[in-house]
């Protein structure tokens, strides 16, 4: 199985960009086993499962060792990027907000394991075979959204905010947005439009979350693309190819924070390497994959009311 990447047409959980997910909720699942268990996502491993790529499937549910298939760096690196999202959505409802829009949301589940508070909105944003697959999965399982979960089934190449608004949602409410593991896999033109699209169906008081990272030095990418390489080569011969170094777009763009920042976010910023400091996890050695320069940044709108 060969991916392809984000302007190579559709896809589902099983293939191009889809699949990015599927990995995703794999180092969910391993993670979800660490004896310290700083994340749990009880759904991780039967959704990879019901997925079916064997190679993913094995390694999820333990049937074959992490090992050097996956860096225990991806692991990590997975477990503080859930938790910051974690802690970003319970604190924008406790604070309030009853509206939260989940973009590309593929296997998260947070619909399903967070303690929400009543009258919380969940919205789900993603291709609407993965919004299918993901609620008939969850709901064979016996899995009862604790929010109001509701879908968008849309492409973010098209108008998902039409769908969006169909599915309830108020633009004049504050939400509470989040961006996660999206933005290196969408052109960077994509990436300016989304982020004009959020503010634009932002109401003040609004929230957002999502990763930015700088841009490249020379040769840092090129190491990134062999590295990646190095980890698609080990998969191979396991009969899952996702060639991860084509599913990025690499080369320079707007930093998402600055640009967030221009058009009235109010930033907050938190490296990799922070948060790993600060949930006692190894610190970074090989940094080929450039987590060092990987902030998560989350804050809030503050659009001036007109006069």
């Amino acid at each position: 199985m060969t991916l392809t990447r984000y302007d190579g047409g559709s896809w589902d959980l099983g293939s191009s960009v889809g699949a990015t997910a599927t990995m995703a909720a794999m180092t969910r699942a391993i993670a979800s086993r660490s004896v310290r268990r700083l994340i749990n996502d009880p759904f991780a491993e039967r959704l990879v499962r019901a997925v079916g790529i064997d190679l993913l499937t094995r390694l999820a549910t333990g049937a074959l060792p992490a090992g050097d298939l996956v860096d225990p760096v991806a692991i990590d690196g997975a477990t503080v990027r859930t938790k910051f999202y974690d802690e970003y959505f319970l604190d924008a409802v406790n604070a309030g907000i009853t509206q939260v829009v989940i973009l590309a949301s593929g296997l998260d589940s947070r619909a399903y394991r967070l303690p929400w508070p009543a009258g919380t909105v969940v919205y789900e944003v993603d291709q609407p075979p993965v919004i299918e697959f993901k609620t008939r999965t969850l709901a064979a399982l016996g899995a009862q959204a604790i929010a109001d979960r509701r879908v968008a089934a849309a492409d973010l190449r098209e108008d998902w905010p039409a769908a969006l608004r169909a599915a309830g949602f108020d633009p004049a409410m504050p939400s509470a947005w989040s961006a996660e593991g999206l933005l290196g896999y969408l052109p960077p033109k994509a990436q300016d439009r989304l982020l004009d699209t959020i503010t634009e169906l932002s109401a003040p008081g609004s929230r957002v979350a999502t990763e930015s990272r700088a841009n490249p030095q020379s040769g840092d990418e090129d190491r990134t693309r062999e590295h990646l390489d190095r980890i698609s080569e080990k998969w191979r011969m396991y009969g899952f190819d996702p060639d991860m170094g084509r599913l990025r777009y690499f080369g320079e763009r707007n930093e998402a924070a600055a640009y967030l920042a221009n058009h009235g976010w109010i930033l907050n910023a938190v490296s990799t390497r922070d948060l790993l400091a600060a949930n006692d996890l190894p610190s970074l050695v090989n940094d080929d994959l450039r987590m060092s320069d990987l902030c998560y940044v989350s804050g809030i709108f503050n659009k001036p009311t007109k006069q």
